[in-house]
Protein backbone atom coordinates (compact mmCIF):
# COMPACT_ATOMS: atom_id res chain seq x y z
CA UNK A 1 0.00 0.00 0.00
CA UNK A 2 1.34 3.34 -1.36
CA UNK A 3 0.03 7.22 -1.41
CA UNK A 4 -0.57 7.95 -4.79
CA UNK A 5 -2.45 11.18 -6.39
CA UNK A 6 -4.65 10.29 -9.32
CA UNK A 7 -1.93 11.53 -11.94
CA UNK A 8 0.25 9.26 -10.43
CA UNK A 9 -2.25 6.40 -10.29
CA UNK A 10 -3.45 6.73 -13.97
CA UNK A 11 -0.03 6.22 -14.97
CA UNK A 12 0.60 3.50 -12.81
CA UNK A 13 -2.39 1.43 -14.21
CA UNK A 14 -1.21 2.14 -17.59
CA UNK A 15 2.05 0.99 -16.83
CA UNK A 16 0.56 -2.35 -15.23
CA UNK A 17 -1.20 -2.75 -18.18
CA UNK A 18 1.83 -3.14 -20.44
CA UNK A 19 1.38 0.51 -22.20
CA UNK A 20 4.42 0.69 -24.34
CA UNK A 21 4.07 4.62 -25.35
CA UNK A 22 3.22 7.94 -23.64
CA UNK A 23 2.75 11.22 -25.54
CA UNK A 24 0.91 14.55 -24.07
CA UNK A 25 1.14 18.20 -24.28
CA UNK A 26 1.58 19.28 -20.46
CA UNK A 27 -1.50 21.10 -19.36
CA UNK A 28 -2.47 21.30 -15.32
CA UNK A 29 -4.35 19.26 -14.29
CA UNK A 30 -2.85 16.69 -15.74
CA UNK A 31 1.07 17.16 -16.67
CA UNK A 32 2.41 14.85 -13.76
CA UNK A 33 0.90 11.85 -15.23
CA UNK A 34 2.77 11.71 -18.20
CA UNK A 35 6.03 13.00 -16.22
CA UNK A 36 5.31 9.92 -13.72
CA UNK A 37 5.00 7.58 -16.67
CA UNK A 38 8.10 8.37 -18.22
CA UNK A 39 9.91 7.51 -15.19
CA UNK A 40 8.84 3.62 -15.15
CA UNK A 41 11.14 1.03 -17.10
CA UNK A 42 10.14 -0.23 -20.73
CA UNK A 43 8.47 2.78 -22.02
CA UNK A 44 8.72 5.60 -24.27
CA UNK A 45 7.45 8.76 -23.25
CA UNK A 46 6.99 12.52 -25.39
CA UNK A 47 5.92 15.93 -25.01
CA UNK A 48 4.48 16.71 -27.92
CA UNK A 49 3.51 20.16 -29.82
CA UNK A 50 0.41 19.98 -29.24
CA UNK A 51 -2.18 17.37 -27.94
CA UNK A 52 -3.82 16.86 -31.14
CA UNK A 53 -0.44 15.70 -32.85
CA UNK A 54 -0.42 13.07 -29.24
CA UNK A 55 -3.29 11.73 -29.85
CA UNK A 56 -2.39 11.30 -33.52
CA UNK A 57 0.96 9.79 -32.39
CA UNK A 58 -0.96 7.91 -29.66
CA UNK A 59 -3.51 6.60 -32.96
CA UNK A 60 -0.19 5.69 -34.73
CA UNK A 61 1.41 3.76 -32.38
CA UNK A 62 -2.01 1.64 -31.17
CA UNK A 63 -2.57 0.94 -35.19
CA UNK A 64 0.97 -0.70 -34.92
CA UNK A 65 -0.10 -2.74 -32.33
CA UNK A 66 1.51 -0.98 -28.94
CA UNK A 67 -0.82 0.10 -26.06
CA UNK A 68 -1.15 3.71 -25.40
CA UNK A 69 -1.48 6.43 -23.20
CA UNK A 70 -2.24 10.13 -24.16
CA UNK A 71 -2.77 12.72 -21.53
CA UNK A 72 -4.02 16.08 -21.73
CA UNK A 73 -6.19 18.88 -19.83
CA UNK A 74 -9.86 19.63 -20.48
CA UNK A 75 -9.17 22.36 -23.12
CA UNK A 76 -6.32 20.34 -24.85
CA UNK A 77 -9.31 18.01 -25.74
CA UNK A 78 -10.84 20.71 -27.82
CA UNK A 79 -7.56 20.44 -29.80
CA UNK A 80 -7.65 17.01 -29.39
CA UNK A 81 -11.22 16.27 -31.11
CA UNK A 82 -10.52 16.40 -34.60
CA UNK A 83 -8.49 12.72 -34.75
CA UNK A 84 -10.54 11.44 -31.51
CA UNK A 85 -13.97 11.75 -33.11
CA UNK A 86 -12.10 9.61 -36.09
CA UNK A 87 -10.50 7.51 -33.97
CA UNK A 88 -14.25 6.18 -32.58
CA UNK A 89 -14.50 5.32 -36.22
CA UNK A 90 -11.46 3.30 -36.91
CA UNK A 91 -10.75 2.12 -33.44
CA UNK A 92 -7.55 0.58 -32.28
CA UNK A 93 -4.91 -1.98 -32.58
CA UNK A 94 -3.51 -1.79 -29.06
CA UNK A 95 -5.50 -0.37 -26.84
CA UNK A 96 -5.68 3.14 -26.13
CA UNK A 97 -6.23 5.14 -23.19
CA UNK A 98 -6.98 8.81 -23.44
CA UNK A 99 -6.74 10.71 -20.18
CA UNK A 100 -9.28 13.87 -20.03
CA UNK A 101 -8.29 15.93 -16.91
CA UNK A 102 -10.89 18.74 -15.98
CA UNK A 103 -10.76 21.55 -14.15
CA UNK A 104 -13.50 22.89 -12.25
CA UNK A 105 -12.92 26.07 -10.49
CA UNK A 106 -10.52 27.30 -13.21
CA UNK A 107 -7.39 26.40 -10.83
CA UNK A 108 -5.56 26.44 -14.11
CA UNK A 109 -7.47 27.38 -16.99
CA UNK A 110 -9.80 29.59 -19.20
CA UNK A 111 -12.71 27.93 -18.82
CA UNK A 112 -14.55 25.03 -17.12
CA UNK A 113 -15.75 22.50 -19.72
CA UNK A 114 -17.08 18.90 -18.77
CA UNK A 115 -15.42 16.56 -20.93
CA UNK A 116 -18.39 14.15 -20.62
CA UNK A 117 -20.07 15.92 -23.48
CA UNK A 118 -16.78 14.89 -25.36
CA UNK A 119 -17.53 11.17 -24.97
CA UNK A 120 -21.07 11.46 -25.49
CA UNK A 121 -20.61 12.98 -28.87
CA UNK A 122 -18.13 10.83 -30.32
CA UNK A 123 -19.19 7.72 -28.79
CA UNK A 124 -16.18 6.44 -26.52
CA UNK A 125 -16.20 5.28 -23.31
CA UNK A 126 -15.78 7.37 -20.21
CA UNK A 127 -14.74 5.85 -17.01
CA UNK A 128 -14.65 8.53 -14.02
CA UNK A 129 -12.49 7.01 -11.05
CA UNK A 130 -13.22 8.83 -7.67
CA UNK A 131 -9.83 8.29 -5.70
CA UNK A 132 -6.69 7.24 -6.65
CA UNK A 133 -7.30 3.53 -5.94
CA UNK A 134 -10.32 3.56 -8.49
CA UNK A 135 -7.75 5.65 -11.13
CA UNK A 136 -5.25 2.85 -11.02
CA UNK A 137 -7.50 0.13 -11.73
CA UNK A 138 -9.94 1.64 -13.95
CA UNK A 139 -6.94 2.86 -16.01
CA UNK A 140 -5.11 -0.66 -15.96
CA UNK A 141 -8.55 -2.35 -17.36
CA UNK A 142 -9.21 0.78 -19.72
CA UNK A 143 -7.00 -0.92 -21.87
CA UNK A 144 -8.70 -4.40 -21.90
CA UNK A 145 -11.87 -2.69 -22.66
CA UNK A 146 -10.42 -0.46 -25.47
CA UNK A 147 -9.01 -3.54 -27.36
CA UNK A 148 -12.52 -5.59 -26.91
CA UNK A 149 -14.83 -3.17 -28.36
CA UNK A 150 -12.36 -1.83 -30.64
CA UNK A 151 -12.36 1.97 -29.39
CA UNK A 152 -10.06 4.49 -27.31
CA UNK A 153 -11.34 4.96 -23.79
CA UNK A 154 -11.29 8.10 -21.90
CA UNK A 155 -10.26 8.17 -18.29
CA UNK A 156 -12.08 11.50 -17.17
CA UNK A 157 -10.53 12.93 -13.47
CA UNK A 158 -10.63 16.26 -12.15
CA UNK A 159 -8.45 18.59 -10.47
CA UNK A 160 -9.55 17.09 -6.99
CA UNK A 161 -8.95 13.71 -8.41
CA UNK A 162 -5.54 14.25 -9.89
CA UNK A 163 -3.72 15.71 -7.30
CA UNK A 164 -5.23 14.42 -4.04
CA UNK A 165 -3.08 11.25 -2.79
CA UNK A 166 -4.76 8.41 -1.15
CA UNK A 167 -3.95 4.82 -0.50
CA UNK A 168 -3.42 2.54 -3.46
CA UNK A 169 -1.90 -1.16 -4.59
CA UNK A 170 0.05 -0.72 -7.19
CA UNK A 171 0.78 -4.36 -9.13
CA UNK A 172 3.54 -6.08 -11.44
CA UNK A 173 3.30 -4.82 -15.23
CA UNK A 174 1.68 -6.98 -17.38
CA UNK A 175 4.09 -8.71 -20.51
CA UNK A 176 1.70 -7.43 -23.31
CA UNK A 177 3.37 -8.19 -26.75
CA UNK A 178 3.49 -5.73 -29.46
CA UNK A 179 0.21 -6.85 -32.04
CA UNK A 180 1.06 -7.44 -35.47
CA UNK A 181 0.67 -4.71 -38.05
CA UNK A 182 -1.81 -6.07 -40.56
CA UNK A 183 -2.86 -3.83 -43.34
CA UNK A 184 -6.66 -3.04 -43.61
CA UNK A 185 -7.46 -0.03 -45.63
CA UNK A 186 -11.09 -0.71 -44.53
CA UNK A 187 -10.61 0.33 -41.41
CA UNK A 188 -7.70 3.28 -41.47
CA UNK A 189 -8.29 5.16 -44.32
CA UNK A 190 -11.21 7.47 -43.68
CA UNK A 191 -12.27 8.52 -46.51
CA UNK A 192 -16.14 8.26 -47.41
CA UNK A 193 -16.19 5.30 -49.15
CA UNK A 194 -14.48 3.35 -45.76
CA UNK A 195 -16.11 5.63 -43.10
CA UNK A 196 -19.19 4.64 -44.22
CA UNK A 197 -18.99 1.00 -43.20
CA UNK A 198 -16.77 1.95 -40.36
CA UNK A 199 -20.09 3.96 -39.42
CA UNK A 200 -21.89 1.16 -39.03
CA UNK A 201 -19.22 -0.55 -36.85
CA UNK A 202 -19.43 2.03 -34.52
CA UNK A 203 -23.24 2.18 -34.45
CA UNK A 204 -23.08 -1.75 -33.47
CA UNK A 205 -20.32 -1.02 -31.27
CA UNK A 206 -22.77 1.37 -28.95
CA UNK A 207 -25.04 -1.16 -29.12
CA UNK A 208 -22.72 -3.75 -27.23
CA UNK A 209 -21.70 -0.62 -25.53
CA UNK A 210 -25.01 -0.13 -23.76
CA UNK A 211 -25.52 -3.46 -22.56
CA UNK A 212 -21.89 -4.06 -21.20
CA UNK A 213 -23.07 -0.68 -19.32
CA UNK A 214 -25.51 -2.27 -17.33
CA UNK A 215 -23.28 -4.74 -15.48
CA UNK A 216 -20.25 -2.21 -15.60
CA UNK A 217 -18.35 -3.50 -12.33
CA UNK A 218 -17.14 0.13 -12.14
CA UNK A 219 -20.83 1.17 -11.65
CA UNK A 220 -21.88 0.66 -7.77
CA UNK A 221 -25.05 0.91 -5.58
CA UNK A 222 -24.39 1.84 -2.30
CA UNK A 223 -27.89 1.09 -0.19
CA UNK A 224 -28.93 3.01 2.72
CA UNK A 225 -32.09 4.88 3.27
CA UNK A 226 -34.86 4.78 0.68
CA UNK A 227 -35.90 8.47 1.35
CA UNK A 228 -33.77 9.90 -0.82
CA UNK A 229 -31.23 8.26 -3.73
CA UNK A 230 -27.99 10.48 -5.38
CA UNK A 231 -26.47 9.76 -8.30
CA UNK A 232 -23.18 11.29 -8.80
CA UNK A 233 -19.38 10.08 -10.25
CA UNK A 234 -15.99 11.67 -9.65
CA UNK A 235 -14.76 13.50 -6.94
CA UNK A 236 -18.51 14.62 -6.62
CA UNK A 237 -19.30 11.03 -5.08
CA UNK A 238 -16.53 11.70 -1.98
CA UNK A 239 -18.18 15.04 -1.18
CA UNK A 240 -21.94 13.41 -1.22
CA UNK A 241 -21.50 10.54 1.69
CA UNK A 242 -19.75 13.08 3.28
CA UNK A 243 -22.22 15.31 3.22
CA UNK A 244 -25.30 12.77 3.06
CA UNK A 245 -24.86 9.46 4.84
CA UNK A 246 -27.91 8.13 5.40
CA UNK A 247 -29.09 8.41 1.43
CA UNK A 248 -28.83 5.76 -0.77
CA UNK A 249 -26.28 6.47 -3.25
CA UNK A 250 -25.55 5.06 -7.53
CA UNK A 251 -22.55 5.82 -7.90
CA UNK A 252 -21.72 5.58 -11.52
CA UNK A 253 -17.79 4.52 -12.92
CA UNK A 254 -19.13 4.37 -16.29
CA UNK A 255 -20.28 7.82 -16.99
CA UNK A 256 -21.17 6.78 -20.88
CA UNK A 257 -22.66 4.99 -21.83
CA UNK A 258 -24.98 5.48 -19.04
CA UNK A 259 -26.47 2.43 -17.75
CA UNK A 260 -29.96 2.95 -18.37
CA UNK A 261 -32.11 0.01 -17.23
CA UNK A 262 -29.97 0.20 -13.77
CA UNK A 263 -30.30 3.53 -13.21
CA UNK A 264 -34.41 3.03 -13.79
CA UNK A 265 -34.09 0.21 -11.07
CA UNK A 266 -32.32 2.29 -8.53
CA UNK A 267 -34.78 5.34 -8.80
CA UNK A 268 -37.55 3.08 -8.21
CA UNK A 269 -36.38 2.28 -4.63
CA UNK A 270 -35.94 5.66 -4.01
CA UNK A 271 -38.54 8.49 -3.04
CA UNK A 272 -36.98 11.28 -4.66
CA UNK A 273 -33.83 10.82 -6.90
CA UNK A 274 -31.23 13.87 -6.99
CA UNK A 275 -28.35 14.09 -9.27
CA UNK A 276 -24.92 15.81 -8.06
CA UNK A 277 -22.57 16.92 -10.06
CA UNK A 278 -20.12 19.94 -10.45
CA UNK A 279 -20.69 23.13 -12.55
CA UNK A 280 -22.55 20.42 -15.41
CA UNK A 281 -25.50 19.48 -16.01
CA UNK A 282 -23.95 16.43 -18.33
CA UNK A 283 -25.31 13.50 -15.80
CA UNK A 284 -28.78 15.61 -15.09
CA UNK A 285 -29.50 15.71 -18.88
CA UNK A 286 -28.47 11.86 -19.12
CA UNK A 287 -30.49 10.66 -16.42
CA UNK A 288 -33.71 12.89 -17.60
CA UNK A 289 -33.37 11.12 -21.13
CA UNK A 290 -33.95 7.95 -19.74
CA UNK A 291 -37.60 9.13 -18.62
CA UNK A 292 -36.34 9.35 -14.91
CA UNK A 293 -37.72 12.30 -13.01
CA UNK A 294 -34.93 14.12 -11.06
CA UNK A 295 -36.19 16.04 -8.00
CA UNK A 296 -35.27 19.74 -7.41
CA UNK A 297 -32.59 21.08 -4.15
CA UNK A 298 -34.20 22.67 -1.36
CA UNK A 299 -31.39 25.29 -3.23
CA UNK A 300 -29.87 25.19 -6.15
CA UNK A 301 -25.85 23.61 -6.23
CA UNK A 302 -23.51 25.97 -7.45
CA UNK A 303 -23.47 26.42 -11.33
CA UNK A 304 -19.91 27.00 -11.20
CA UNK A 305 -16.81 25.71 -9.14
CA UNK A 306 -15.93 22.82 -7.54
CA UNK A 307 -18.51 21.67 -4.85
CA UNK A 308 -17.59 20.39 -1.11
CA UNK A 309 -19.82 18.87 1.41
CA UNK A 310 -20.65 21.90 3.08
CA UNK A 311 -22.56 22.78 -0.66
CA UNK A 312 -24.04 19.68 -0.55
CA UNK A 313 -25.38 19.64 2.27
CA UNK A 314 -26.78 23.85 1.90
CA UNK A 315 -28.20 22.02 -1.63
CA UNK A 316 -30.61 19.46 0.63
CA UNK A 317 -31.50 22.18 2.83
CA UNK A 318 -29.26 20.63 6.03
CA UNK A 319 -27.16 22.28 8.76
CA UNK A 320 -23.67 22.98 7.54
CA UNK A 321 -21.16 21.13 9.66
CA UNK A 322 -19.34 22.54 12.36
CA UNK A 323 -16.47 24.26 11.04
CA UNK A 324 -13.88 27.65 11.95
CA UNK A 325 -14.42 30.39 9.72
CA UNK A 326 -11.61 31.90 7.37
CA UNK A 327 -9.96 34.67 9.75
CA UNK A 328 -11.26 38.48 8.39
CA UNK A 329 -8.61 40.49 7.20
CA UNK A 330 -6.06 38.44 5.93
CA UNK A 331 -4.26 40.23 3.06
CA UNK A 332 -4.74 39.08 -0.54
CA UNK A 333 -2.06 37.18 -2.60
CA UNK A 334 -2.55 37.67 -5.84
CA UNK A 335 -1.04 36.20 -8.44
CA UNK A 336 2.41 37.95 -9.71
CA UNK A 337 5.07 37.30 -12.26
CA UNK A 338 8.19 36.15 -10.10
CA UNK A 339 11.03 38.33 -9.12
CA UNK A 340 13.28 38.90 -12.14
CA UNK A 341 11.04 37.28 -14.51
CA UNK A 342 12.15 38.41 -17.99
CA UNK A 343 8.84 38.95 -19.20
CA UNK A 344 8.20 41.95 -16.92
CA UNK A 345 9.68 44.82 -18.63
CA UNK A 346 8.32 43.68 -22.19
CA UNK A 347 4.89 44.41 -20.35
CA UNK A 348 6.06 47.35 -18.48
CA UNK A 349 6.59 49.09 -21.81
CA UNK A 350 4.04 47.91 -23.71
CA UNK A 351 1.63 49.74 -21.61
CA UNK A 352 4.31 52.96 -21.92
CA UNK A 353 3.43 52.99 -25.18
CA UNK A 354 -0.45 52.33 -24.72
CA UNK A 355 -0.57 49.21 -26.59
CA UNK A 356 -3.41 46.43 -27.76
CA UNK A 357 -2.31 43.41 -26.26
CA UNK A 358 -3.19 40.23 -27.76
CA UNK A 359 -2.26 37.50 -25.06
CA UNK A 360 -2.05 33.71 -24.94
CA UNK A 361 -2.03 31.06 -22.13
CA UNK A 362 0.84 30.75 -19.95
CA UNK A 363 2.50 32.52 -17.20
CA UNK A 364 2.18 36.15 -18.98
CA UNK A 365 -1.41 36.19 -18.56
CA UNK A 366 -0.17 37.58 -15.42
CA UNK A 367 0.68 40.44 -17.42
CA UNK A 368 -2.54 41.33 -17.55
CA UNK A 369 -3.16 42.79 -13.82
CA UNK A 370 -2.37 45.27 -11.87
CA UNK A 371 0.49 47.59 -11.41
CA UNK A 372 1.24 46.49 -15.31
CA UNK A 373 -2.61 45.92 -16.76
CA UNK A 374 -0.86 45.32 -19.99
CA UNK A 375 -3.20 42.61 -21.45
CA UNK A 376 -5.85 43.23 -23.57
CA UNK A 377 -6.97 39.55 -24.55
CA UNK A 378 -6.68 35.88 -23.86
CA UNK A 379 -8.70 33.32 -25.49
CA UNK A 380 -6.25 30.29 -26.25
CA UNK A 381 -3.20 28.47 -27.20
CA UNK A 382 -2.22 30.49 -30.41
CA UNK A 383 -5.07 32.55 -30.21
CA UNK A 384 -2.68 36.03 -29.47
CA UNK A 385 -0.94 35.97 -32.88
CA UNK A 386 -4.27 35.00 -35.22
CA UNK A 387 -6.22 37.56 -33.07
CA UNK A 388 -3.89 40.51 -33.75
CA UNK A 389 -4.35 40.08 -37.13
CA UNK A 390 -8.54 40.42 -36.11
CA UNK A 391 -7.37 43.36 -34.64
CA UNK A 392 -5.45 44.77 -37.62
CA UNK A 393 -8.36 43.72 -40.13
CA UNK A 394 -10.62 45.76 -38.17
CA UNK A 395 -8.49 49.19 -37.26
CA UNK A 396 -7.47 48.86 -40.51
CA UNK A 397 -7.31 52.58 -42.32
CA UNK A 398 -8.14 54.55 -39.16
CA UNK A 399 -5.56 55.82 -36.47
CA UNK A 400 -4.91 53.53 -33.71
CA UNK A 401 -3.19 52.77 -30.91
CA UNK A 402 0.05 49.28 -31.83
CA UNK A 403 -1.35 46.28 -31.72
CA UNK A 404 1.00 43.71 -30.55
CA UNK A 405 0.72 39.91 -29.86
CA UNK A 406 2.41 38.54 -26.82
CA UNK A 407 3.16 34.85 -27.12
CA UNK A 408 5.52 32.31 -25.42
CA UNK A 409 7.99 30.09 -27.27
CA UNK A 410 6.59 26.57 -26.13
CA UNK A 411 2.59 28.33 -27.12
CA UNK A 412 4.23 29.23 -30.47
CA UNK A 413 5.41 25.72 -31.36
CA UNK A 414 1.46 24.79 -30.10
CA UNK A 415 -0.13 26.90 -32.63
CA UNK A 416 0.76 30.20 -33.15
CA UNK A 417 3.31 28.95 -35.44
CA UNK A 418 0.39 28.33 -37.53
CA UNK A 419 -1.71 31.26 -36.97
CA UNK A 420 1.88 33.40 -37.79
CA UNK A 421 1.50 31.33 -41.24
CA UNK A 422 -2.24 32.66 -41.75
CA UNK A 423 -0.89 36.02 -41.14
CA UNK A 424 1.94 36.20 -43.14
CA UNK A 425 -0.10 34.22 -46.36
CA UNK A 426 -2.61 37.36 -45.81
CA UNK A 427 -0.05 39.51 -46.22
CA UNK A 428 -0.72 40.79 -42.36
CA UNK A 429 1.11 43.72 -40.15
CA UNK A 430 1.36 44.21 -36.84
CA UNK A 431 4.01 42.94 -33.93
CA UNK A 432 4.88 39.27 -32.29
CA UNK A 433 6.37 39.03 -29.28
CA UNK A 434 7.34 35.52 -28.67
CA UNK A 435 8.84 35.56 -24.54
CA UNK A 436 10.85 32.70 -24.88
CA UNK A 437 12.20 31.89 -21.60
CA UNK A 438 13.69 28.63 -22.51
CA UNK A 439 10.80 26.56 -21.01
CA UNK A 440 7.23 25.38 -20.45
CA UNK A 441 6.71 27.32 -17.43
CA UNK A 442 3.56 27.82 -16.22
CA UNK A 443 2.84 23.57 -16.17
CA UNK A 444 6.50 23.06 -14.44
CA UNK A 445 9.72 23.84 -16.69
CA UNK A 446 8.23 20.95 -19.30
CA UNK A 447 10.46 20.63 -22.27
CA UNK A 448 9.07 22.00 -26.12
CA UNK A 449 11.19 22.02 -29.35
CA UNK A 450 12.40 25.74 -29.12
CA UNK A 451 14.74 24.75 -26.34
CA UNK A 452 15.27 20.83 -27.42
CA UNK A 453 14.37 19.25 -24.05
CA UNK A 454 12.80 15.83 -24.07
CA UNK A 455 11.04 14.64 -21.54
CA UNK A 456 12.90 11.20 -21.24
CA UNK A 457 15.86 13.44 -21.65
CA UNK A 458 16.97 11.66 -24.68
CA UNK A 459 19.23 13.21 -27.56
CA UNK A 460 17.41 15.49 -29.50
CA UNK A 461 17.59 19.44 -31.19
CA UNK A 462 16.80 22.37 -30.48
CA UNK A 463 14.83 24.31 -33.41
CA UNK A 464 16.01 27.68 -34.60
CA UNK A 465 13.08 29.58 -33.85
CA UNK A 466 14.47 32.86 -35.52
CA UNK A 467 15.20 30.54 -38.50
CA UNK A 468 11.64 29.14 -38.79
CA UNK A 469 10.47 32.38 -38.43
CA UNK A 470 12.28 33.70 -41.74
CA UNK A 471 11.33 30.59 -43.60
CA UNK A 472 8.05 32.01 -43.37
CA UNK A 473 9.31 34.87 -45.40
CA UNK A 474 8.74 37.74 -42.30
CA UNK A 475 11.60 39.46 -42.63
CA UNK A 476 11.91 41.57 -39.59
CA UNK A 477 13.05 39.24 -36.70
CA UNK A 478 14.93 40.07 -34.09
CA UNK A 479 16.19 38.65 -30.75
CA UNK A 480 16.78 40.79 -27.71
CA UNK A 481 17.62 40.42 -24.19
CA UNK A 482 14.16 41.36 -21.98
CA UNK A 483 16.62 42.28 -18.88
CA UNK A 484 17.54 45.05 -20.82
CA UNK A 485 14.70 47.96 -20.63
CA UNK A 486 16.38 50.53 -23.06
CA UNK A 487 16.65 47.49 -25.93
CA UNK A 488 13.07 46.54 -25.26
CA UNK A 489 11.69 50.04 -25.72
CA UNK A 490 13.47 50.69 -28.74
CA UNK A 491 12.87 47.48 -30.35
CA UNK A 492 9.19 48.13 -29.44
CA UNK A 493 9.62 51.47 -30.48
CA UNK A 494 10.78 50.64 -34.33
CA UNK A 495 8.24 47.50 -34.79
CA UNK A 496 5.13 49.10 -33.94
CA UNK A 497 6.19 52.35 -36.44
CA UNK A 498 6.35 50.14 -38.86
CA UNK A 499 3.79 49.03 -41.03
CA UNK A 500 5.31 45.79 -41.75
CA UNK A 501 4.87 42.24 -39.93
CA UNK A 502 7.35 42.18 -37.12
CA UNK A 503 8.86 39.46 -35.29
CA UNK A 504 10.31 39.94 -31.49
CA UNK A 505 12.18 37.41 -29.83
CA UNK A 506 12.68 38.58 -25.99
CA UNK A 507 15.08 35.39 -25.01
CA UNK A 508 16.23 34.77 -21.27
CA UNK A 509 15.63 31.80 -18.96
CA UNK A 510 13.12 31.70 -16.72
CA UNK A 511 14.28 32.42 -13.13
CA UNK A 512 13.32 29.20 -12.29
CA UNK A 513 15.35 27.06 -14.08
CA UNK A 514 18.64 27.65 -13.21
CA UNK A 515 17.55 29.50 -9.43
CA UNK A 516 20.64 31.62 -8.91
CA UNK A 517 21.08 34.48 -7.53
CA UNK A 518 22.78 37.88 -7.66
CA UNK A 519 23.39 40.14 -4.53
CA UNK A 520 19.91 42.20 -4.00
CA UNK A 521 19.10 45.77 -4.65
CA UNK A 522 18.34 48.08 -1.81
CA UNK A 523 16.51 51.86 -1.76
CA UNK A 524 19.13 54.51 -0.79
CA UNK A 525 18.31 57.63 0.29
CA UNK A 526 18.08 59.50 -2.42
CA UNK A 527 14.67 57.76 -2.83
CA UNK A 528 12.04 60.93 -3.96
CA UNK A 529 8.80 58.73 -3.62
CA UNK A 530 8.13 58.83 -6.87
CA UNK A 531 6.35 55.50 -7.28
CA UNK A 532 7.57 54.54 -10.49
CA UNK A 533 9.21 50.97 -9.77
CA UNK A 534 6.62 49.47 -7.97
CA UNK A 535 4.81 49.85 -10.90
CA UNK A 536 7.01 47.43 -12.51
CA UNK A 537 4.94 44.95 -10.47
CA UNK A 538 7.89 42.87 -8.59
CA UNK A 539 6.98 40.94 -5.68
CA UNK A 540 10.16 42.40 -3.80
CA UNK A 541 9.29 45.88 -4.23
CA UNK A 542 7.33 47.26 -1.87
CA UNK A 543 5.80 51.01 -1.30
CA UNK A 544 5.80 52.80 2.25
CA UNK A 545 2.36 53.72 3.05
CA UNK A 546 2.91 56.96 4.98
CA UNK A 547 6.38 57.87 3.27
CA UNK A 548 5.93 56.73 -0.48
CA UNK A 549 9.13 55.78 0.22
CA UNK A 550 9.92 52.30 -2.35
CA UNK A 551 11.50 49.42 -0.08
CA UNK A 552 13.28 46.00 -1.52
CA UNK A 553 12.75 42.96 0.67
CA UNK A 554 16.22 40.86 0.23
CA UNK A 555 15.12 37.86 0.89
CA UNK A 556 13.01 38.14 -2.74
CA UNK A 557 15.20 40.24 -4.68
CA UNK A 558 17.29 38.06 -7.16
CA UNK A 559 19.54 40.84 -8.56
CA UNK A 560 18.20 41.19 -11.70
CA UNK A 561 18.74 45.05 -11.86
CA UNK A 562 15.65 45.82 -13.91
CA UNK A 563 14.35 48.65 -11.34
CA UNK A 564 17.33 49.90 -10.90
CA UNK A 565 16.93 50.64 -14.48
CA UNK A 566 13.62 52.52 -14.17
CA UNK A 567 15.27 54.51 -11.46
CA UNK A 568 15.25 58.01 -12.78
CA UNK A 569 17.35 59.02 -9.29
CA UNK A 570 19.84 56.48 -9.20
CA UNK A 571 18.35 55.63 -5.64
CA UNK A 572 18.37 51.88 -6.50
CA UNK A 573 22.08 50.79 -5.94
CA UNK A 574 23.26 46.59 -5.71
CA UNK A 575 24.73 45.94 -2.59
CA UNK A 576 28.00 44.12 -1.85
CA UNK A 577 28.98 40.66 -1.49
CA UNK A 578 28.58 37.26 -2.82
CA UNK A 579 24.99 36.14 -4.33
CA UNK A 580 22.88 34.95 -1.96
CA UNK A 581 20.92 31.11 -1.98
Amino acid sequence: MELMSGNEAIAQGAWEAGAHIGVAYPGTPSTETLEAFAKKDGVYAEWCVNEKVAVEVGIGASAAGARVLSTMKHVGVNVAADPLFTAAYTGVGGGMVVLAADDPGMYSSQNEQDSHYYARAAHIPMLDPADSAEALRFTREAYQLSERFDVPVFIRSSVRVSHTKTPVEPGPRASVELKPYEKDAGKWVMMPAFAKPRRKVQLERIEALNAWAEDCPYNRVERRGTAAGVVCAGAAYQHVVEALPEASVFKLGCTWPLPAEALRSFADSVDELYVVEEASEYLTEGVRSLGIEVSGFANLLPRDGELSPGLVRAAFGLKEPEHEDTPAGLPGRPPALCPGCPHRLVFKELTRIKAIVTGDIGCYTLGALPPLSAMDTCVDMGASVSMAHGFELALANTEHRPVVAVIGDSTFAHSGLSSLISTVYNRGGGTVCVLDNRTTAMTGRQGNPFNGETLQKRPSRELDLEGVVRSLGVEDVRTIDPHDAKAVRGALKSATSSSELSVLVFRAPCVLLERTRKPAYTVTGACTACGVCPTLGCPAIAKDAETGRADIDPGLCIGCGQCAQYCAFNAIEQTEGSSHE
